[in-house]
């Protein structure tokens, strides 16, 4: 009889409601693979998106799909040819977002994804770290080339990615220049963020200009707005489809970059090591039950979210 699960599935693309409880059948590890026991599982506005059909054309997965590419857990066996880590080992990881996802009891996870967990964050809050803080690290550091002494500017400051970016930026030396609406601004504050801007009450080309970097989580309205305040030889780096115009950087003199988080695991032990040392913090919004899936995803889907919203698998 084939093992089984718990798990969150969606068999049709659709609102929260199609996200089902139920069981699944239970992964073995492959070779390379690490089989882990999932603690807990960050929610990502991927998911959601992915959830509605959004991503449909770009990524196709075959239904029914597990959601999640955001875990911390305990390793519970290896696969053929897999040695990094062993059983009972407490690993955290950005998984391959192509695979089936971590709102499960159990997940298959190659070995050159996991690091492990850090040390001073229980299994929750390791959840809410991996793509997040990926995220913003890559942003910053690879793609935007973040030095001592520069600025950037940090749109939707308070959200999963933005939080990392903030506390990464202050760490680096930079001048940090956040979005958010005005209940945010002390946590922003807290985080390393030099200036705080509502952008419910102020524009933000009106109180910003000349900023070596802008990191563009919006995409539409916002990045159209964000070319004029870039310096010259500045650049704009972007998270969100569709690709910045190369033409519409150029007319404005500066530079643009997309790009898609990537798993790392030499980045994801650098920021725990940071985490362990008290440099960085991982603020959670809400904690929700697995089978309370539905319910995280209407919150995170709100877009109104300070750092992470995180499932409870264990």
């Amino acid at each position: 009889m084939m093992a089984t699960m718990k798990a969150i599935r969606f068999h049709e693309y659709g609102g929260p409601e199609v996200l089902r409880y139920e069981d699944a059948p239970k992964p073995e590890a492959g070779p390379g693979e690490a089989l882990v026991r999932v603690h807990a599982a960050g929610i990502n506005p991927l998911d959601w998106k992915i959830r509605a059909g959004y991503l449909q054309a770009m990524r196709p997965y075959p239904l029914p799909l597990i959601l999640g590419w955001d875990l911390s857990g305990v390793v519970e066996a290896n696969g053929p040819g897999a040695a990094r880590f062993h059983p009972g080992d407490e690993v955290y990881s950005r998984p391959d977002i192509g695979r089936s996802g971590a709102y499960a009891e159990y997940i298959a996870v190659r070995e050159e994804e996991l690091a492990a967990k850090p040390k001073t964050l229980d299994h929750v809050h390791a959840a809410a770290a991996p793509l997040a803080a990926l995220t913003a690290w890559q942003a910053l550091f690879e793609h935007g080339g973040l030095a001592a002494g520069q600025s950037i500017l940090l749109h939707a400051a308070a959200g999963g990615v933005g939080s990392f970016a903030v506390q990464f930026a202050h760490w680096k030396g930079a001048r940090v220049i956040g979005t958010a609406s005005a209940r945010h601004h002390e946590y922003l504050k807290g985080l390393g963020c030099d200036q705080a801007i509502d952008y419910t009450s102020t524009r933000f080309e009106d109180a910003v200009r000349d900023v070596d970097i802008v990191l563009d989580t919006q995409a539409g309205e916002t990045r159209a707005r964000s070319w004029q305040v870039i310096r010259k030889g500045g650049i704009l780096v972007s998270i969100l489809g569709p690709a910045p115009a190369p033409e519409e950087a150029a007319a404005h003199g500066v530079r643009s970059a997309l790009f898609l988080v990537r798993a790392d695991a030499a980045q994801l032990m650098e920021i725990a090591a940071l985490i362990d040392s008290g440099q960085f913090k991982v603020h959670l919004e809400a904690v929700f039950p697995l089978a309370e899936a539905a319910r995280a995803h209407e919150l995170s889907a709100g877009n109104h979210v300070r750092g992470k919203v995180v499932l409870k698998v264990l």
